[in-house]
């Protein structure tokens, strides 16, 4: 019997190693990976470069408190802050901790100006911001918070593009609007770029602030480094993880000089955000992703992907409905349920994951091969032609 919690539906499968795009299950069948733990494996599996890095800091400091200067952490919110519109860098463990954060930061800006009523922050229904008590709030998913009350107050709610729900919603309480710029668990939607303007100008104009959760869709996986850098937008807080760690935990929350100042000693705290081993991986994932080669091969790749999938969606209409995403952060909505289409492609060893709206998430690591791609497209392509 397993001993483990039971807040799971795992899949009978387990993998003994990784290389690349690949995964190696305990009984030796090798599958294509494009799941890669959720956006997580930028560099795919068993990266060299991430081994070398996890060898020799492992060697000198793994730990220690944020009672002291760390310099692995001083280099990459440096990298990070001439990289991005940020100025200051809060180094987390996850993806949850760092939206948690940026609710947090938003907050005590405006308390830190006296301000102290002004502490809501409007989001997407059935959005996704991580599993935190306050997290699952603002998602605004009835599925996540039931059985978690007390409601968490201070979050309202529109429906993705009713930009005039979002006016009304407005108010002199409202501190932040907080929301994914692709959407990843609720069916990969992407924000149109002049939707990020408009909301860019109606938070200058409310004097709020705009928090983009970038956690699955930034660090290359659109092939910008984030997937609201084409909207020429600034935002004024975004928290990372996935991607940035390369498959080892990291998350951070990058802000502008204007929120950061509410930030004093004591207002927030990490045990082990901002370690030493984590950041010196950090910087390693970074150095390579910000190669212009490297997000000029996201790009061309991505597309050539896109274009392929297309033309298997226009083969089987009747299967699939609309191919979603941007980069590598590809959605294949269905026209019926998905769980049958991905346990398909499973038993002909393609790894894939669901999303909301019947979609079938599609996560290649960003430095995938255009062979792998080719293959992932011949599999898909046979179980939609034997898909009844």
């Amino acid at each position: 019997m397993s001993y483990l919690v039971k807040n799971y539906n795992r899949k009978k499968l387990s993998f003994k190693k990784g290389k690349g795009s690949y995964l190696y299950s305990s009984n030796g069948i090798k599958y294509l990976d494009f799941i890669q733990g959720i956006a997580v494996n930028s560099l795919g599996h068993s990266h060299p470069k991430l081994i070398k890095t996890i060898n020799s800091q492992a060697k000198k400091l793994w730990h220690v408190s944020n009672a002291f200067i760390i310099p692995e952490g001083e280099q990459l919110a440096s990298k990070l802050a001439k990289k991005t519109f940020a100025d200051y860098v809060l180094f987390q463990n996850s993806g949850a901790e760092a939206t948690e954060a940026a609710i947090k930061v938003a907050r005590r800006y405006f308390y830190s100006i006296g301000k102290k009523d002004k502490n809501r922050i409007i989001c997407v229904k059935n959005s996704f911001h991580g599993r935190t008590i306050a997290t699952i709030y603002a998602s605004g998913s009835k599925k996540m918070t039931e059985g978690f009350g007390p409601k968490v107050q201070g979050f309202d709610h529109f429906e993705y593009g009713d930009h005039k729900k979002l006016k009304k919603l407005i108010t002199k309480k409202t501190a932040a609007i907080m929301l994914e710029t692709i959407m990843g668990e609720g069916g990969i939607k992407v924000i149109p770029d002049w939707c990020l303007k408009e909301l860019r100008k109606i938070c200058n104009k409310k004097g709020i602030l705009l928090i983009l959760d970038e956690v699955q869709c930034g660090i290359g996986r659109t092939g910008d480094f984030f997937a609201f850098e084409k909207s020429k937008v600034k935002p004024d807080i975004v928290p990372i993880a996935k991607g940035i760690g390369g498959g080892f935990p990291i998350g951070a929350v990058l802000m502008n000089k204007k929120v950061a100042s509410g930030m004093t000693p004591g207002s927030h705290g990490s045990t082990f955000g901002g370690n030493p081993l984590a950041m010196k991986i950090g910087i390693t994932v970074l150095d390579i992703i910000s190669n212009k080669n490297f997000l000029l091969n996201v790009k061309t790749n991505s597309k050539y992907f896109h274009e392929q999938l297309k033309k298997i969606k226009e083969e089987f209409p009747k299967i699939i409905k609309e191919v979603r995403g941007k980069g590598f952060l590809i959605g294949l909505q269905l026209f019926h349920d998905q769980t049958k289409f991905i346990k398909k492609l499973m038993d002909n060893k393609l790894l894939t994951i669901r999303a909301a709206e019947n979609v079938v998430r599609i996560l290649p690591p960003l430095n995938v091969k255009k062979k792998e791609i080719n293959q992932a497209l011949k599999i898909i392509q046979k179980v939609c032609s034997k898909y009844k």
